[in-house]
């Protein structure tokens, strides 16, 4: 009998935190669903830790480690349910997630919905301080999905969604806008934007619940990984504001925001030399301040218009 839920776990060298992750979809108070996990090549103990477990849902597969992305789309191309949810083998879904993820999707008839999210340590420990950075971070992005009530033009100015754990979308959708793109740490952000492309009144942010916990690791805010995220974020940025504009304007709208950027880096790189000059360094503060709202309001009025 086909499912009513496929959940899709990528699984790599979590050993010691795949099991709260399993757990927290064993548990869950809606229980029509295959549990498809795809261990990416682990070299530690996980797939040990997988196998432990003996519920009928789940289906372990291991492969040769291809990146997460692969992970998940070698996942989703086995699932049999009418709605797909991934969850990273770190991350863990509070009890009730599905039941009230459900309950909304069958009245507003939502293709795809997310939840807010409650950050963790490696500890499993509650990040509550407003002023942790990764909180000031995420309540800026998600004023501004309040602020612009556009959820398009929020996401340009930040992944509100966080992660791919949040995700919970019809097959009929994930059919419609493929498989997830092969960028290394932010597949997510691009598959977001291909779906409110897709599904731009049936795309849904149930902000007032926070139904999944998401793990923060520590000592990786200036990792390799971290400029590379940057980066590209970036290219996603870029790809999906020109989306919302016909062809014929393509050249003078990237014309544009080429410039901006690039003035922005200039900006940054005359702070870089007169950082020693404390009065000459705080005038280029507050200009690059002031460009740097003029760039976002730029992208923002865009896609509005």
């Amino acid at each position: 009998m086909r499912p009513k839920l496929s959940i899709v776990m990528p699984a790599y060298n979590h050993q010691q935190l795949v099991g709260e992750a399993i757990e927290s979809v064993l548990i869950q108070t809606f229980g029509d669903f295959e549990f498809i996990i795809i261990d990416d090549g682990s070299t530690d103990n996980t797939a040990d830790v997988i196998n432990s477990y003996k519920d009928e849902r789940i289906q372990y597969h291991y492969q040769q480690n291809q990146d997460a992305y692969n992970a998940i789309n070698n996942g989703m191309a086995k699932v049999r349910g009418e709605f797909i949810a991934i969850l990273n083998s770190d991350d863990v879904y509070l009890p009730n997630r599905f039941e009230r993820m459900f309950a909304f999707q069958e009245e507003h008839l939502a293709q795809c919905l997310f939840t807010d999210v409650i950050p963790i340590s490696d500890e499993s420990e509650e990040f509550t301080d407003p002023d942790f950075g990764w909180n000031l971070w995420h309540q800026k992005n998600r004023d501004k999905y309040f602020e612009l009530n556009d959820i398009y033009a929020a996401f340009l100015h930040g992944n509100f969604m966080v992660t791919t754990s949040n995700l919970l979308l019809t097959a009929k959708a994930a059919k419609k806008v493929g498989s997830f793109s092969s960028l290394r740490y932010l597949h997510d952000y691009d598959f977001i934007f291909r779906v409110m492309l897709a599904f731009p009144k049936h795309t849904f942010y149930m902000h007032d619940e926070k139904l999944l916990k998401y793990r923060i690791h520590s000592g990786n805010t200036l990792s390799e990984a971290a400029i590379t995220g940057r980066e590209q974020d970036q290219r996603v940025i870029r790809k999906y504001l020109l989306a919302k504009f016909p062809e014929e304007n393509m050249l003078q709208i990237e014309t544009g925001i080429n410039r901006l950027i690039a003035l922005e880096h200039e900006l940054l790189e005359v702070k870089q030399h007169l950082v020693a000059d404390d009065g000459a360094a705080q005038k280029v503060l507050k200009h690059s301040s002031t460009i740097h709202g003029k760039i976002r309001r730029f992208f923002c009025n865009l896609v509005r218009r």
